[in-house]
């Protein structure tokens, strides 16, 4: 059974940082890119930040220079640093993992998210 992990979300004030972690952990034979998304109440889920397994990123525009992706391929894990963080960057974040499990099919998996708020 594989497994996404989120960690890291909480209350930060506007100008503050966080980082979160996605681990991915079970039967899992390789993963190719792995993302984030977030959804603010009454939106929909929104693209933040990919990165494949050679480390090429894709970040949105809302986020340009202040979001940074990386990841651990020796962990499965996957970073957001989140810097000079803004009310509008409130929400819900999931984590996502184009992977191929151990004898299985490859799909994404998706993470239960974790609760990002920005208010002073």
């Amino acid at each position: 059974q594989v497994q996404l992990v989120e960690s890291g979300g909480g209350l930060v004030q506007p100008g503050g940082s966080l980082r979160l972690s996605c681990a991915a952990s079970g039967s899992i034979f390789s993963i190719n890119a792995m993302g984030w998304y977030r959804q603010a109440p009454g939106n929909e889920r929104e693209l933040v930040a990919t990165i494949t397994s050679g480390g090429s990123t894709n970040l949105a525009h809302s986020v340009w220079g202040r979001f940074t992706v990386s990841r651990d391929n020796a962990k499965n894990t996957v970073y957001l640093q989140m810097n000079s963080l803004q009310p509008e960057d409130t929400a819900v974040y999931y984590c996502n993992a184009d992977l191929v499990p151990q004898n299985g099919v490859r799909r994404t998996y998706w993470g239960q998210g974790t609760q990002v708020t920005v208010s002073s």
